[in-house]
């Protein structure tokens, strides 16, 4: 069996989509046989234009992995940029996999669009297709845009596309319930809900942090700062209620980083700190130097449907989680997390009162990282993955 392991983002990128599919990869490469191999097709790390990190072209393990990765142009989280960065993708992809006559294509997608290729190169291929989908594109950048003509021009570019690509496929993982919803018109194929989990490396933290005589307690968040996180209008304000009690640290770059600023500096708070993105192992003594950790999606009704990765990163320490989110998010948290200040959306005075009310304290949630471990979630959807090969009913 010849399998095609796509994804935009993979190691050593800095992002939800390379941790989640870089496990799943190498849980995937354990449990193939010797004569099968497997084929990644990906980009160089390009998440952050602020964290640069060499990798190779073509990278071998063992006598029958090859991992491609594909030169793109910086794009500064922009959406023509990406669309540019995207269209290079598309097309090197396309090329790397002529005649390689794959029996299956896995594609992973936040994007929409990695998922349409695996559906073309599963189609040419007359290959399976399983597709794990962790956002609902067309409905996420649909609300972004405030211009109706924008909105109404998107969503007549998007829709056929996203018609092929999921009609195409023979199993679909979605990362969150919140997504089933949406996918019961796409009867043609079986489903499942491996949701984001836990890397081991949050699991093992063994790094000594030495205690620090802070002033202020500190809230810290980690990850991309774009309109989908809305940093930009609930921080400044909410920091301007606390200078002198809490100091908020954000690691992170993306698009909406120059709008979190010019509202830091509106709002003329000196108590926001913003970071350059980090790797993981220094990651992991920021949150444990953090007392609490901070996470918010911006107030749209596509994001009601999504259950963020952050969360799970967040709920291996045993600081106070603090997330405005709404809708399933808010659902997952209320039932699996416990010690969580949780608000809705883009609300200051209700962040405000809540951590006004909130009586500091520290909880293992031993339960929660029990259940939500990635190595067993790996197991079981790199075995899932195997199986749709097997399975002989399916649509072409």
């Amino acid at each position: 069996m010849k399998i095609l392991f796509l994804t935009y983002y993979f190691e050593p990128d800095l992002c939800a989509g390379s941790f989640r599919n870089t496990s799943l990869f190498k849980s995937l490469a354990q449990r193939v046989k010797n004569i099968d191999s497997i084929d990644v097709i990906t980009t160089y790390p390009n998440r952050y234009d602020s964290y640069k990190v060499s990798a190779d072209k073509i990278e071998k393990r063992g006598d029958n992995i090859t991992i491609n990765r594909i030169r793109i142009p910086d794009h500064k989280s922009g959406l023509f940029g990406q669309i540019k960065s995207f269209r290079i993708f598309y097309y090197e992809a396309k090329r790397i996999a002529k005649d390689k006559n794959y029996d299956l294509v896995y594609a992973s997608s936040s994007r929409l669009f990695t998922a349409f290729l695996g559906a073309k190169l599963a189609r040419k291929n007359k290959g399976k297709l399983y597709l794990d989908i962790r956002d609902i594109f067309r409905e996420s950048i649909v609300e972004i845009f405030k211009n109706p003509i924008i909105k109404i021009g998107l969503d007549f570019f998007l829709r056929p596309i996203e018609n092929y690509t999921f009609k195409n496929a023979n199993h679909i993982n979605l990362v969150s319930k919140g997504f089933e919803s949406y996918f019961v018109k796409y009867k043609q194929c079986s489903y499942s809900f491996y949701t984001n989990g836990i890397d081991i490396v949050f699991l093992n933290k063994n790094i000594e942090v030495p205690n620090e005589d802070k002033k202020l307690k500190t809230i810290v968040y980690a990850g991309n700062i774009g309109e989908g996180q809305g940093l930009h209008i609930i921080l400044p304000k909410v920091a301007k209620a606390f200078q002198n009690k809490y100091k908020f640290i954000i690691y992170g770059d993306g698009g909406a980083k120059q709008k979190l600023i010019s509202a830091i500096k509106e709002e003329g708070v000196e108590n926001i700190e913003i970071k350059k993105p980090i790797d993981r192992k220094l990651l992991i003594k920021e949150y444990q130097k953090a007392d609490f950790l901070f996470l918010h999606l911006n107030k749209y009704k596509a994001f009601e449907r999504v259950l963020p990765s952050k969360l799970f990163e967040y709920g291996a320490f045993d600081k106070p989680i603090i997330a405005g989110v709404g809708g399933y998010a808010s659902e997952f948290l209320k039932e699996n997390l416990s010690n969580v200040i949780l608000f809705e959306p883009g609300n200051v005075k209700e962040f405000i009162d809540s951590l006004k009310k909130y009586k500091y304290i520290k909880v293992r949630r031993n339960t929660f990282v029990d259940n939500f471990s990635r190595e067993k979630i790996n197991i079981l959807m790199s075995q899932s993955i195997l199986k749709t090969h097997e399975n002989t009913n399916y649509r072409k």
